[in-house]
């Protein structure tokens, strides 16, 4: 082995800095370092079929950007974990950034999760990209400057399938009988859906608060039997909406269901000739936008199934962090959240662009229904829903779905 004297490695050291300081390149400077992001989202429990889809989007994103020449010069690498519940959420969040170098904290599904993780981002002044809750309260009461969300609130959800049941006359003085998800994303998806009904003359005459691990709705059924309302409504999320469609369609009661949140997943494993009545989704892959058919040809083609509308989002929201630090020439936190507050456009695979509104952060996006194909019409498992058009109209503002100003309490 070579040896040299403490004098000879000094007078190195000294030439190789000053080398740095001509410009040349150096090896200590950083600049190739890996840019880390911390990524959660539910893998168990009711939520765990997103967050598994959510995942799949989140990899196919990385990989796309990294084979592109990653983020500035430098690759990205996502650590992904279960968030689990919210407790652990805010735990993972932390050490994420304290100690395995995240610059960014992206994803969740759970509200709850999402609002303990938005706490850490605030504490440890660190941006969110919060994908895949939808409670109002994260982009009102409890909005944060470090936050920014790129799911369709409540609010959006509910104004969605709501312009459905005006056009159908399924509204005005007519009996509504709700089940909602006793957490904070049902408390605040019936608050919306009760500011809906009241607007527009419908009568809420019964709901019930449904616990998230209720796997027997029977007692529930009986109830909505014996009030006999004109609409039933779901307000529940996750594998939950799956049990009831299965359930409402075997005890097979003569009233309409709608609903103002389920995600294909979901509504995939309902099975054909389970699932009825008027949904919202905020994407999904039959869209006939080119860049969105893209998308679904490369990812079926990578794991043999099409994207669900959490791997479509995650997989846009990455796409939107590498353009907004490939644009600023940083990482750090408040060029990026200068970056959207000017409200940047972003191609997200939809015929019109999207943006963060600067005041709450929100993706400003269009919205679709969508019902079930009748039995017999799909091709696959996969096929089973047709798609609405896209709300609001080409003629109307993005904006006129969202809570306005006087209606969502955010302070940045």
């Amino acid at each position: 082995m070579t040896r040299y004297s403490r004098r000879t490695l000094l007078k190195g050291s000294a030439a190789f800095a000053g080398a740095a300081a001509l410009g040349f390149p150096s090896i200590v400077s950083g600049q190739t370092d890996k840019i880390k992001i911390g990524h959660l989202t539910p893998l168990t429990g009711f939520l765990g079929a997103l967050g598994a889809y959510a995942q799949l989007g989140m990899r196919m994103a990385e990989e796309e950007i990294n084979a592109a020449g990653g983020i500035m010069g430098r690759q990205l690498e996502v650590m992904s974990e279960d968030s689990v519940n919210p407790a652990t959420a805010a735990t993972k969040s932390q050490r994420m950034l304290e100690q395995d170098g995240a610059l960014v904290l992206m994803g969740e599904a759970n509200s709850a999760s999402a609002l303990t993780i938005m706490q850490v981002a605030t504490r440890n002044k660190r941006l969110f990209i919060q994908t895949g809750a939808r409670s109002d309260a994260l982009r009102g009461k409890n909005c944060n400057r470090y936050t920014f969300h790129t799911d369709i609130p409540n609010t959006v959800m509910v104004n969605t399938v709501g312009k459905a049941l005006l056009r159908d006359n399924m509204v005005k003085d007519k009996k509504f009988f709700g089940l909602t998800a006793d957490y904070i994303f049902g408390h605040d998806l019936l608050a919306a859906a009760k500011r809906f009904l009241a607007a527009n003359q419908g009568n809420l005459i019964g709901d019930e608060l449904i616990a998230t691990d209720v796997t027997d709705f029977s007692p529930y059924l009986l109830k909505i039997r014996q009030a006999k309302p004109d609409v039933v409504c779901s307000n529940l999320a996750g594998n939950q909406v799956t049990t009831l469609i299965k359930q409402y369609a075997e005890f097979d009661l003569p009233y309409p269901i709608v609903g103002f949140n389920l995600n294909t997943a979901d509504a995939w494993a309902a099975g054909e000739g389970n699932l009825a009545g008027i949904w919202p989704t905020v994407w999904y892959h039959t869209l006939e936008v080119p860049a969105s058919q893209t998308f679904v040809a490369n990812f079926t083609k990578k794991y043999g199934k099409p994207p669900e509308n959490h791997a479509w989002i995650e997989y846009i929201a990455f796409k939107i962090i590498a353009q907004a630090m490939n644009e600023t020439k940083s990482t750090d936190t408040d060029p990026l959240i200068a970056y959207f507050e000017k409200e940047t456009q972003f191609d997200i695979l939809k015929a019109r662009k999207a943006y963060f509104r600067s005041w709450d952060h929100q993706l400003i996006q269009e919205a679709y229904t969508f019902s079930p194909k009748p039995k017999g019409h799909a091709k696959d498992k996969w096929d089973l829903i047709a798609l609405g058009a896209a709300v609001p109209g080409t003629d109307e503002p993005m904006e006129v779905l969202n809570p306005t100003k006087e209606q969502n309490p955010c302070s940045l």
